[in-house]
Parts: structure tokens; sequence; C-alpha cells
């Protein structure tokens, strides 16, 4: 159909589908569904409408409804369609008319006058949504008292973070690209850059990496030529700071195409690192380490700022998949490290299962995270823990929501 600005609608479309019918996430679904769509603008359009009808389907949902005399099915086509139509109009500043001639040929053959008509009365009333979104029912269960914060963080999608490879170059490169920093070594910037034009990225002077995933390896300090395990390393930011900071890094993923990630990212920073592909769940060291970094396989619920999908995606099933492994990688890890040796776990998810209950079971010697060690606004818990999610530093702009525990052998 040759109608400017329709393929990316209909990608966004096959997007969403991808996320709530067979349970793909974004990134997954990206590489089938984008295929027809040309130039990086609107593939890029495609996207952003599909992850605003994700933060907000809730929301956007109950619009819908109020304007039907019969509840639409969850799954029925016309739904989704007024979901990218609504999405457009109310997130995305596109004009009505261009919402309605790109919208309603998604439904050719289908009940084009109904979704009409229904966009139609809600444009009259003048319709807005909420200053947050509001949850799925599951997420919000699970989140509990967190819940209302984590929703007020992910109203907008988030900045962009750097991490630097020199943190005494900050005041530099904070000038040079116009950021601002929450500690040294960071850099925020407003989202939508290309990355790859940014000064500093051919040079390798930093990388992205969220605030809160650059926190676990500031937390074991300086390497000074120490031996550290970055266990689950790809695609290798952790990888890159403790190399920056000094560390005699290994770095062990079982994933391939990852690990050429890493490979690439260590060439173009000019850090060194060994790497090795390999199941951390078969693999054996041949001596132990002074420090070990997992950043464990999580359902990853705490990046739903930029990754909304896990918000529809990720429930009771998914969790109890990860927590055996992660209890796994946890023991193992905690039997190869020196005497005097530090562990450093993390998770970028808010399930207590994955974060507060894998700590507890540790027989290790808590190393309880202190506040000095933190950015401005975050405070370790009573346990020496630190949690973080998206309704924190939320003046700032926010972050990704982690648990991160410390402890020594």
């Amino acid at each position: 159909m040759d109608i400017p600005g329709f393929p990316a609608r209909r990608a966004a479309l096959t997007l969403i589908d991808a996320v709530l019918r067979r349970g793909e996430t974004l990134d997954q679904a990206a590489s089938s569904a984008l295929g027809r769509v040309k130039g990086d603008a609107d593939r890029a359009l495609a996207r952003a409408i599909a992850s605003e009808v994700l933060r907000w389907r809730r929301d956007l949902d109950a619009l819908i409804d109020s304007a039907t005399a019969q509840v639409l099915p969850a799954d029925a086509k016309p739904r989704a369609v007024l979901e990218i139509m609504l999405a457009q109009v109310l997130r995305l500043d596109t004009p009505p008319h261009a919402v309605i001639a790109t919208g309603l040929p998604l439904l050719a053959g289908g009940p084009r006058r109904l979704a009409h008509g229904v966009f139609s009365t809600l444009m009259k009333r003048g319709v807005s949504l909420p200053q947050a979104p509001g949850l799925p029912d599951a997420a919000a269960a699970r989140w509990g008292e967190r819940a209302g914060a984590i929703a007020a963080g992910l109203a907008e999608p988030p900045p962009l973070d750097l991490t630097l490879r020199d943190p005494a170059e900050t005041d530099l490169w904070a000038e040079r690209l116009g950021g601002v920093s929450l500690l040294p070594g960071h850099l925020r910037l407003p989202r939508g850059a290309a990355v790859e034009g940014l000064a500093g990225f051919g040079e390798g002077a930093w990388w992205v990496q969220d605030l809160a995933a650059g926190l676990p390896v500031r937390l074991l300090g300086e390497g000074r030529g120490r031996r550290v395990l970055d266990l689950c390393a790809a695609p290798g930011g952790k990888t890159l700071q403790l190399a920056a900071a000094g560390w005699d890094v290994t770095a062990l993923d079982i994933a391939g195409r990852r690990i050429q990630r890493l490979r690439d990212n260590l060439a173009r920073t000019s850090l060194h690192a060994e790497v090795v592909q390999a199941d951390a769940l078969a693999w054996e060291p041949p001596a132990p380490f002074d420090a070990i970094l997992l950043d464990a396989p999580c359902t990853a619920t705490g990046t739903c700022r930029r990754h909304p999908d896990v918000l529809h995606r990720i429930g009771a099933r998914q969790i109890a998949d990860m927590v055996p492994l992660q209890q796994r990688l946890l023991d193992r890890a905690a039997r190869w490290l020196n005497p005097g040796g530090t562990l450093v776990y993390a998770v970028c998810s808010l399930e207590p299962d994955e974060g507060v209950g894998q700590a507890a079971r540790v027989r290790l010697s808590p190393d309880p995270i202190l506040a000095t060690e933190l950015p401005a606004g975050l405070a370790p818990t009573g346990d020496g823990w630190l949690l973080t999610d998206p309704g924190m530093l939320s003046e700032a702009g926010g972050l990704d929501g982690f648990f991160v525990a410390r402890w020594c052998r």
C-alpha cells in the first residue's frame, strides 16, 4: 500500500503482536518486523510507536473502552490499531489527520468505521493520559509498595548515559558533549542522540551504559593489577569498566554473538581483557580470583524504562525459570574466590526472588555497601544492599532498576 508512513505503522503493529502474542522482546522482533521499512527515521518511528503503546497500554485501553458500546476483545486487531493511533496523538504529537490516514489502512477488509468512530469520539472529548502509566496487574502486585514510584519513573523514555574510559576527563567530555555528570566517569545526554556520531565514539573515550548498570563495578574499587572474573560478561560494559579501573580481567560468556560485541568494544576502547567463551556452569578457572562480578542472567524487569515489553512478557513462570540458574551461578562463583576476595552480585531486575531472595542464601561474609560509594540521592538498605528503581533520581532523569549485593571470603 503506497501511503507515506504506512509501512512504519504496519511494522509497529507487527512488533506489538510479537511481544503480546509470542512473548518476544522488541529487539528480537525488530529484525523481521522492520525489514520492509525503508529509512532510519521510519524504522525509529515504528519502534517508538510500539514502545509507547506497550508503556501506556493499560491507559490507552481504558480510553478505548470508554468509547465503545461493547468491550473489544483484548487481542482484537481493532484494539491494537486504536492503541497505535492514540499513542501517536497523545505521546508522539502526530496530527490526527496523519494518524487516520496511516492507521485505518491497517484494518483493510476489517471494521474501519468502528475504529474511525472510536478515535473521532476520543479526539472530540480532548482526552489525555495520566501523569504516570498504569502497570499491568501482575507487575503491580509483584512490586507492591514500590509500584507507584516505579510507574512514575516510566512516564518518559530514559536519557542516554555514558561511562567514560578515564574518569579524570569527566569535565572535559561534559563540555564537549554538552552533558551533565552525576558522578565522576559518568555523563548523561538527552535521548535521541546518534551514538556513533558523537565525539569520542571512534576513539573509544566512552561507552553507553545506564547509570545503575555502572554501579556494581564501582563497588569493587581500583584493580591495581589484581585478577577479576566478569561472569556473564557480554556485551561488555562492565568488562570495560573493570579494565579501565586497572583490573586483570577474565571476561566469560556463553553467547558467541554477544562475545563478538564484547571484543569489538574492547578494540574500540583500546582496553584489554582475556575473553573466554564457555558455559559458566561447566567451566572451571585455572586459579581463583581476587574479585568476581556476577551480573547474572535475569528477567531484566528493571530495564522497563527503555524496554517496556518486559511489563507484558515477564511473569511468575519466567521468574521461576531464572532463580535456579542464578543460585547455581552464585554457588560456583563463591567457590572461585581467593581468601579475602570480593564477590559482587547484580541483576537488572525488580523481582525480590532474583535479588533479596538470592542474597539471603549466600554463605559468605557480608561486605555492606556504603552510602559514600553511591551517587547523591541513593542509599543502601539496612542490610547493606543496593536497590534501585526507575522512580529514583527522577529529577535527574532516573535510572534502571537493579539489585546489588557484596560479600567477601
